[in-house]
C-alpha cells in the first residue's frame, strides 16, 4: 500500500510538474526550476513503480505540434529527450500537420513533451542572447551563424539527456534489488506495444553541423539549459 500511495504522489507530481509552464502563466524562471525536477521525479517514478503496475501501465501518443516543415536545430536533441523520458518519437506530417509524437507510459510522454518545450524555449531565449551580443552580423551571415549556433546547444544539450538518462537508470538499479530487471521490463512493455502499431520507425538523416565558432558558442551554452535536479535556494521550492 505504501509503495502505490507513493507511486500516486509522484504521478501527481509529474502532473503538476507539467503544467509550469510560461503559457500557463509561469515565468519563464519558474518553468525552468519546475525543469529542473524531470530526472528526480523520473527516478522517483522508477523506484516507486512495482512489475505489476509497469505490466498493467498503458501506453500513449502525445502530440507536439511543429511549427512549418523545414528542419529544426533542436530536432538535434529530440532523440535523446525522448530516451530520457524512455519514450519512442516519430515525426509525421499526416493531413499536413508536421508533429512530433512521443510514444510510451502516460507520466514519461507528459514528460518528454514538457522537456521539448522547456529546451525549445530555452535555445530561443539562448540565441536571442546571441544575436544582441554580435549586432554586426547581417543577412545570410546572422541565419548561418544563428542556425550553427543552434546546432552546438542541441548537441550539447542531447550529450547531457543521455549522461542524465544512464545515471537514473544506474541509480535505479542500485537503489533497489529488482531494479534492473524492472527496467527492461518497462524497456519491452514499451517495445510490445509500439509493435501493435503501424508505425515503422525510420531513422532521420542528421543535418550537416557547422562546427564553427558560432556553434562552439552554441555548445556551451547547452550547459545553461536547466535539466538538472534542483538545487535548494530562493524561488527553486517548486512542487516541493
Amino acid at each position: 500500500m505504501q509503495q502505490t500511495d507513493e507511486l500516486t504522489r509522484v504521478k501527481a507530481r509529474i502532473k503538476a510538474l507539467t503544467e509550469k509552464t510560461v503559457s500557463n502563466g509561469c515565468t519563464e524562471a519558474e518553468a525552468l526550476a519546475a525543469a529542473e525536477m524531470a530526472g528526480r521525479l523520473l527516478e522517483r517514478y522508477a523506484l516507486s513503480m512495482e512489475e505489476i503496475d509497469i505490466r498493467a501501465a498503458r501506453c500513449v501518443q502525445v502530440e507536439v505540434p511543429l511549427a512549418g516543415r523545414q528542419r529544426r536545430p533542436i530536432d538535434g536533441c529530440v532523440p535523446a529527450i525522448a530516451r530520457f523520458c524512455d519514450c519512442k518519437v516519430w515525426l509525421t506530417r499526416e493531413e499536413d500537420r508536421p508533429r512530433y509524437i512521443f510514444f510510451g507510459f502516460e507520466e514519461d510522454t507528459a514528460m518528454a513533451s514538457y522537456l521539448y518545450a522547456v529546451i525549445a524555449r530555452g535555445m530561443q531565449n539562448e540565441l536571442t542572447r546571441f544575436r544582441g551580443a554580435h549586432p554586426a552580423l547581417r543577412a545570410t551571415a546572422l541565419r548561418q551563424a544563428s542556425i550553427s549556433y543552434q546546432q552546438g546547444m542541441a548537441s550539447r544539450i542531447a550529450e547531457r539527456l543521455e549522461t542524465l538518462h544512464a545515471e537514473r537508470e544506474a541509480g535505479v538499479a542500485a537503489q533497489r534489488s529488482t531494479g534492473s530487471a524492472l527496467i527492461v521490463v518497462k524497456h519491452r512493455v514499451v517495445e510490445d506495444a509500439f509493435k501493435e502499431t503501424s508505425v515503422r520507425l525510420v531513422s532521420a538523416r542528421r543535418a550537416g553541423l557547422r562546427a564553427n565558432g558560432a556553434y562552439r558558442q552554441g555548445y556551451a551554452a547547452g550547459d545553461r539549459i536547466s535539466l538538472n535536479r534542483p538545487v535548494r535556494g530562493a524561488g527553486q521550492g517548486v512542487l516541493e
